[in-house]
């Protein structure tokens, strides 16, 4: 063949790399359950930031004058047992449920993918150290872990974080150690070992960017699993002290009503759901973006 000549196959010529890149970015939008996930989680989201300007209620005062009040132009979803306004008390509550848990999956995070990496990467000793502590957590159910933890530490936000942080990093450390194990084996890790770049250097700038997507696609669940355990310890009182505005406690405190007025409970759970749902299928969405062979 010529220098001048084309292929056989015109169909099988890559696209150029100007063409090609754009094509990758346009991805994300053509995926319908991450753009589900977005929509969902944009709603929720904006829902519990906005509340001061959505509800001029305080979330705590009292009225015991319009107990158990079903909806009403005042009140949208009614008032509950002390007068609170239950249409914003489910916006803070949602508010403070949904940042306690994306911050009690930020420390988890950074702890098991530093001790996942160390793990993968070295081996040895410390590789058997790190994964038999993991195995020990993970031989033992998650919520009665988290649940006799705050027993000890005491009910509040500060031992949520603490319990959660003790227990789910081991998840991201078995994830990042089994992505490490394969990547330290290719061409581009013997290069930087060879070019004597140390370590750490390989790890954070070479290794890491290339393995943690699973972990970010993981965290996605995980802040749907904080959640339910950070509404489960409400639920049993060693959650967010009372009378802070929390799901759990509202389906709590509601349960004893659920025949005369379900919308204390009812609308808690719901938000509950919407969350998990949402979270779920942006996680979903993301595994198959970065999947191999999606365009």
């Amino acid at each position: 063949m010529s220098a001048l000549s084309f292929p056989e196959h015109p169909e099988t010529v890559l696209l150029p790399v100007e063409h090609a890149a754009p094509r990758a970015r346009r991805r994300w939008y053509r995926q319908p359950a991450l753009m589900t996930g977005l929509v969902v989680m944009g709603i929720i989201v904006f829902l519990a930031v906005a509340a001061p300007l959505i509800t001029s209620y305080n979330p705590n005062a009292q009225n015991l004058s319009q107990t158990l009040q079903g909806p009403s132009a005042q009140h949208l979803l009614g008032t509950d047992q002390l007068g609170r306004d239950v249409w914003t008390r489910l916006l803070y509550g949602l508010r403070l449920d949904l940042s306690i848990a994306c911050l009690a999956v930020l420390f988890p995070f950074t702890l098991g993918v530093i001790l996942g990496c160390v793990a993968g990467y070295f081996g040895g000793w410390t590789d058997t150290v790190i994964m038999r502590v993991v195995d020990v957590v993970f031989a033992f159910p998650f919520y009665v872990l988290i649940i006799a933890l705050v027993f000890v530490l005491g009910p509040g936000i500060r031992s949520i974080v603490v319990a959660i942080t003790l227990l789910g990093w081991v998840s991201y450390a078995r994830i990042i150690r089994g992505e490490i194990l394969v990547a330290k084996r290719q061409d581009y890790v013997t290069a930087a070992r060879s070019g004597g770049l140390t370590s750490p250097r390989i790890m954070g700038r070479h290794v890491l960017p290339n393995v943690i997507s699973q972990a970010i696609i993981y965290s996605m669940s995980d802040i749907v699993q904080d959640m339910l355990a950070i509404v489960t310890l409400s639920y049993f009182g060693l959650g967010v002290p009372p009378p802070t505005a929390d799901l759990g406690s509202m389906i709590s405190d509601g349960q004893n009503f659920i025949s005369t007025h379900w919308q204390l409970t009812t609308f808690p759970g719901l938000a509950v759901v919407a969350v998990g749902l949402g979270l779920s299928l942006i996680g979903d969405g993301l595994a198959d973006l970065i999947r191999p062979g999606q365009t």
